[in-house]
């Protein structure tokens, strides 16, 4: 019998109704920009499979990620999908088609980004914000909205939203969150206005309530209306959960749905509460949603978004009331089968969300259409909605256990092939135990249970404790070759670095090997960082040299996640010094030469080298010449991140 037969999940599948609709179940698919549409933010295939796939996930709502309303000042994103004239309704009827096929509704992330527009994607010479609030990372023409301004937007708003209900969508979601520009007229740390749209709260919701009640007027209750909004903003003088309750009191007589999140994107430099990457603690936001489920006068459904991942967070949330909906995006764009698999009670089966944004947003932020690092399919469900058997079944040779070498195996055997893996090590995995280990890295042990699990369970022959050499591989016969053998740490010959007080980062990350107190990390990339956020929160002193500048340290992660990693190691005192060149590691430390020709001894009772890694290619020339049709994968092809290693992996199966 399913653990939802036995009353496990019986929430999370319990209808509910929002304004004119009833959802099939209380999980949202929250929105994510995608930059699947065309140049023009038309309609396209991979789009319309896209959100089939959001659909089959059994969510009882689907969102499509920032959607602009204004095609003057208010674009934040290259591919956003086009809602701003009536010849796009035959195409966004076709997501609206979409959707409905698998019984979810649709809805749209209406949002005008603010001082958040980005200057080269619009007409306009400035950008719309209630007050001019200049930021490093904002436009440098900004415009204080007058009265004409105003009317505008709140035309353009109803005006979307009534072609939106054209195109059959069920639902509009009203972004006034995040310092978005209805967040930031509602927010006194963006607002310094002193005429009837500032000052008091009365005031700074009046535009937000505005464009709530045009679209009402204009359509009724023929759709139904979310709005999202900021539980707190994070910031001194900006929102706090009490102003945000009673703007909710007072905006719930022309929404139906609230969706509770937190913090802001402008500033960027805070982004992290937003977008939380995996260093946050899971269900963040949660206490917001509480706070306004408790209060007596709210009598709209509320719902939750940020770092909800499992079926059992989303299911024990609604249980206690402390939201009515649950929304999730990374989680369902990880693995479409998370809901189906909790029905069943095979919740082990899905596949782990990272929560790295490496891809999903590492990618959409530069124009790029949608990714998952652990999932090569996301994005790209008009070519891979299914997995096709191979036209000839042939034993195919797998050659290491890491990431890449598991996703190959596992693909290889859905295509239908015979599989054989071997794997020097007693385990799968390679480098994921490792780096696993960090207290931060809960997220990659979950996926390196699954992928070790899934990989052993798929039908592949794994001969563990065994390294492949040419004769052993050639006594398999086999058609083809994968050789996914990996990297090692690059160790260069820098004097004194055998010595017994530097230690590999690997090492060190794996808990192998002990550190002193005092310790200097020698590289100031992610694994180096990494690696001194560790020791710093053991309370250790560290510091991390690089011949970078210091501004750069990390530079290769996506800025959302950097940030928090930045701030999280200054807020642990741990020191950077760039421009720094390592000369020689001493008994006393690490000796460094400046840009000057300075030198300085730094001392440390433990030195860390995080140099980078290397292609293993030890026996890469032999393996590879075994049979004609061998592929590298993964590091050995090229280091790089976890995606390359399952992305390259896949794609190479795929054409065996």
């Amino acid at each position: 019998m399913s653990d939802f037969n036995n009353g496990r999940f019986r929430n999370l599948f319990e209808p509910i109704k929002v304004g004119p609709h009833v959802l099939q179940s209380r999980i949202a698919f929250a929105p994510m920009v995608s930059c699947l549409s065309g140049p023009s933010g038309e309609v396209t295939n991979d789009y319309i499979r896209f959100i089939g796939m959001q659909a089959r996930t059994k969510a009882g709502l689907v969102t499509i990620g920032e959607t602009a309303v204004d095609a003057e000042t208010g674009i934040a994103f290259a591919g956003e999908l086009n809602a701003l004239k009536d010849e796009h309704i035959p195409g966004l009827s076709l997501l609206a088609e979409e959707a409905h096929r698998y019984g979810a509704k649709i809805s749209v992330e209406l949002c005008h980004p603010g001082r958040g527009a980005d200057p080269k994607l619009n007409p306009a010479p400035y950008v719309l914000a209630p007050s001019v609030i200049p930021t490093a990372h904002s436009a440098r023409y900004i415009k204080e909205m007058d009265q004409h301004d105003v009317d505008h937007i709140i035309t353009r708003y109803a005006e979307c939203a009534e072609r939106l209900y054209k195109s059959d969508f069920d639902m509009v979601l009203i972004h006034c969150a995040h310092g978005n520009l209805l967040g930031a007229f509602l927010s006194p740390f963006t607002n310094k206005r002193s005429d009837w749209y500032g000052g008091t709260l009365e005031n700074r919701m009046r535009f937000p309530l505005e464009i709530l009640k045009e679209i009402r007027a204009k359509l009724g209750n023929k759709i139904g209306i979310e709005l999202r909004i900021s539980g707190d903003e994070l910031v001194d003088g900006g929102m706090r959960i009490d102003e945000v309750i009673e703007f909710i009191n007072v905006a719930q007589e022309y929404i139906d749905l609230v969706h509770v999140s937190q913090g802001l994107v402008m500033p960027i430099e805070k982004a992290y509460y937003t977008m939380p990457p995996y260093y946050h603690p899971h269900c963040h936001n949660v206490k917001y949603s509480e706070a306004v489920k408790k209060d007596k006068r709210i009598r709209i459904p509320v719902m939750v978004v940020g770092s909800i991942t499992t079926a059992e967070e989303a299911e024990d949330i609604i249980a206690s009331g402390k939201a009515d909906i649950v929304a999730m995006a990374r989680a369902l764009l990880t693995d479409e089968k998370l809901l189906k698999n909790a029905y069943v009670g095979e919740q082990e089966k899905t596949r782990p969300c990272l929560r790295c944004y490496q891809y999903c947003v590492g990618k959409t932020n530069k124009g790029k259409p949608i990714r998952c690092v652990v999932n090569p399919v996301l994005g790209r469900e008009a070519r891979y909605e299914e997995i096709p058997f191979a036209k000839s079944r042939k034993k195919v040779v797998v050659i290491g256990g890491g990431p890449s070498g598991m996703q190959a195996a596992q693909t290889l055997i859905q295509r239908g092939h015979e599989v054989v893996l071997f794997e020097k090590s007693d385990r799968l995995g390679g480098k994921l135990h490792d780096i696993s280990v960090l207290p931060f890295k809960e997220d990659m042990r979950r996926y390196l249970l699954w992928a070790e699990k899934t990989t052993l369970s798929c039908g592949a022959q794994i001969r563990l404790g065994v390294e492949a050499t040419a004769e052993i591989v050639k006594k398999e016969n086999p058609d083809a070759v994968i050789v996914a053998t990996g990297s090692e740490p690059i160790k260069p010959p820098i004097p004194g670095i055998d010595n017994k007080n530097v230690l590999s980062v690997i090492d060190v990350d794996s808990q192998r090997v002990s550190t002193g107190q005092k310790i200097v990390v020698c590289g100031g990339g992610l694994s180096g960082m990494e690696c001194a956020l560790a020791l710093a929160m053991e309370g250790k002193e560290v510091a991390v040299v690089d011949m970078i500048p210091a501004e750069e340290f990390a530079s290769d992660m996506v800025i959302i996640t950097r940030m928090m990693l930045i701030d999280l190691l200054k807020g642990h005192g741990v020191k950077f010094l760039g421009k720094r060149k390592v000369l020689r590691f001493t008994e006393e430390g690490v000796e460094v030469q400046d840009q000057q020709w300075n030198t300085e001894l730094l001392k440390a009772d433990t030195v860390i080298a995080a140099f980078g890694m290397k292609i293993n290619d030890g026996r890469l020339a032999e393996l590879a010449a075994v049979v004609p049709e061998t592929f590298l994968t993964g590091d050995c092809a090229g280091v790089a991140d976890i995606g390359n290693a399952v992305h390259s992996a896949f794609n190479r199966a795929m054409e065996i």
